[in-house]
């Protein structure tokens, strides 16, 4: 999940739904459907402090360097959120609403003892961010059934053993047309390209610098308002990842963890935050696509913690 602390290329809050789409393809515009109620939480869950208040506790000052007992418990809880995903991925299909999704994610981190990190974070009223089409990402689980030809990028964090795991994927949704197809390979090619670059040394601005370009290559734009950040027993921390070009300091060393998480989009790289507070829509209605893996720096590399079993 993204939490754009420097909203840079965002708009102010602003009804944006109804512009005339331009000619990015063949997919519907999505527009706000009805959320359903807040779930509980068993009491039998560990809960964090923000499922009551809405407000989360700070991260640390500078970024993390684990423990093999943190690094340990980080892996455990990134599997279960890569798991989780891909039993959400493989029932995707037309007709399925996102609010189904999110009362599939929500049962099924409940199951495995875990709390679904973006419930109330923030006070997001959601288990899982479910973006389709012209909404880059933070969308709400509603009624909106998913129509053909969607691509719909489903954000599931979880709290597990104390420990975040996070991790995103964009789907196609029945027959996605070619431009479709093309937005959501590149938007993939990036993360995976880009992770390769990810060891001991590496300046965190090279990930920018390399996936802008890449992006402009497979005939992209970046959008620049939201960055991986650090994870940890904190669902935010320090480092932020900028997926464009910056020269922001710092390098990565052994011990970190961190996610990165590129969205592309086929038009502007502007985004304006919709009137509840976090629905990303392109200012253009061209679509975006969107990967996210957790990344774990080793000593001689990286380790991607967020794979499915």
């Amino acid at each position: 999940m993204n939490y754009a602390k420097q909203l840079l290329g965002c708009r102010g809050l602003r009804n944006f739904w109804t512009q005339k789409k331009l000619d990015f393809g063949r997919y519907a515009l999505v527009e706000p459907g009805n959320v359903s109620p807040f779930k509980p939480v068993p009491e039998t869950i560990v809960k964090p402090a923000y499922y009551v208040s809405g407000e989360p506790t700070p991260g640390p000052a500078e970024p993390e360097i684990k423990t093999e007992k943190q690094v340990s418990r980080m892996r455990d809880s990134c599997k279960l959120a890569a798991n989780i995903l891909k039993t959400v991925g493989d029932s995707i299909k037309v007709g399925q609403t996102t609010d189904d999704i999110d009362c599939l994610v929500h049962k099924l981190a409940i199951e495995n003892n875990a709390y679904p990190s973006t419930l109330n974070y923030r006070n997001f009223p959601k288990s899982v961010c479910t973006s389709v089409n012209n909404v880059a990402c933070h969308g709400i689980p509603d009624d909106r059934p998913l129509e053909d030809g969607d691509i719909i990028n489903v954000d599931i964090t979880v709290l597990y053993n104390g420990y975040h795991g996070d991790c995103s994927k964009t789907y196609l949704v029945g027959n996605v047309d070619k431009a479709g197809r093309d937005l959501v390979r590149a938007s993939e090619i990036c993360l995976d390209e880009s992770i390769k670059l990810c060891r001991p040394g590496t300046k965190f601005n090279t990930l920018g610098c390399f996936i802008e370009q890449r992006a402009y290559e497979l005939g992209f734009n970046i959008v620049p308002c939201f960055a991986g950040h650090g994870i940890g027993s904190y669902f935010h921390g320090p480092p932020d990842i900028y997926h464009f070009t910056n020269d922001f300091k710092g390098v990565m060393l052994s011990g970190m963890t961190f996610t990165v998480e590129p969205i592309l989009t086929q038009g502007r790289r502007e985004i304006e935050i919709q009137e509840d507070d976090w629905t990303a829509v392109t200012v253009d209605n061209a679509r975006t696509a969107q990967f996210e893996h957790t990344i774990l720096i080793t000593e001689d590399g990286h380790e991607i913690l967020t794979l499915p079993s």
